[in-house]
């Protein structure tokens, strides 16, 4: 295992999350065993850098918009010509929402249990008559691409690539199938705030949590940091590709680079009329379940539109070392 090494440059003064230095290497990034997306594993070089040990929460990100008087993407109504054919009665503020279904439904339909819900924010989570009051602690949901750009740049941090976050996740273990290990729970031990049951109506709740939790509950990874897998999905600076760098591949030490995806590639090929473009998210959430979405791993990723926020998105953040 990789342990944190002295850092070779002092930390620069940030505000929020305090940080864990990463020292960096080379590893095996991806996945050849599980989702199509994640292959072809292939070896990547990161250099040293420090991440948030936690996840931005709630009290991080009232702290931010107190200051700035920032307004979330989540708060602001739709603009029509951005939406073609959109209905005028949806361009209102609103967010998607997890409602889980009472019964059984198909798992080919999302929209069995997701709700665009007007007035769903990061303040008022599940709904506008919802609110973050004793969840101060929990990761901070309902933030688009735009906001966790702004937070970071008030913050003096970056969004990590997709590389660094996925060589940070798995904590000096390469290759392992979970951050802690091949197991998933060792010893009968929860390690993170996954779906347990049913997907999407029996959540059983044997982690103790049928949403968020607040940030460390559940074991570090071997460098010390919480909730890199489940709880919230994190954003990340890749364009979404439909799977690794076939050049990656084929050498040694390619860094990833957040701003090599084709446009074609980081679109939704089921809405070609739209082009918003798709940034990768990582970690999977305590909506990932193994009857339906086994995304609770390093290599795990997932395609999101830049405009779009929902109750299981969250980030953090990393401070890049001066070259």
């Amino acid at each position: 295992m990789n342990l944190p090494a002295t850092p070779s440059a002092v930390k620069p003064p940030t505000r929020g999350a305090d940080m864990v230095f990463i020292p960096g290497g080379t590893f095996r990034m991806g996945s050849d065993q599980h989702y199509r997306e994640e292959a072809p594993v292939h070896r990547v070089k990161v250099d040293d850098f420090w991440i948030d040990r936690h996840p931005v929460t709630n009290r991080d990100f009232q702290e931010f918009v107190d200051e700035t008087g920032y307004v979330t993407v989540a708060e602001i109504a739709p603009r029509a010509e951005d939406y073609p054919g959109a209905l005028p009665e949806m361009l209102r503020p609103a967010s998607l929402v997890f409602t889980p279904p009472k019964h059984r439904v198909p798992l080919n339909d999302w929209r069995a249990w997701w709700d665009f819900c007007f007035g769903a924010d990061w303040r008022h989570p599940y709904g506008p008559q919802s609110s973050i009051a004793g969840r101060e602690d929990h990761p901070v949901v309902h933030v688009a691409f735009d906001d966790v750009q702004a937070y970071a740049a008030w913050a003096g941090k970056e969004l990590a690539t997709e590389a660094q976050w996925e060589y940070a996740a798995r904590g000096g273990l390469d290759g392992t199938v979970y951050a802690w290990g091949d197991e998933f729970m060792p010893g009968g031990k929860f390690m993170a705030n996954t779906w347990h049951g049913e997907f999407p109506h029996g959540n059983n709740k044997a982690d103790g949590f049928a949403r968020t939790s607040p940030v460390g509950h559940f074991p570090p990874n071997g460098y010390g940091l919480v909730d890199m897998i489940g709880n919230t999905w994190e954003w990340t600076q890749d364009f979404f590709t439909p799977k690794h760098s076939a050049d990656a591949a084929k050498a040694c030490c390619i860094p990833s680079n957040p701003r090599s995806a084709s446009d074609a590639q980081s679109f939704d090929p089921n809405q070609p009329e739209v082009k918003i473009p798709r940034r990768v998210l990582k970690g999977g959430s305590h909506l990932c379940a193994p009857s339906y979405c086994v995304r609770y791993r390093p290599a795990a990723r997932h395609a999101q539109q830049v405009d779009s926020a929902a109750t299981h998105i969250g980030f953090r953040c990393v401070v890049n070392l001066p070259r």
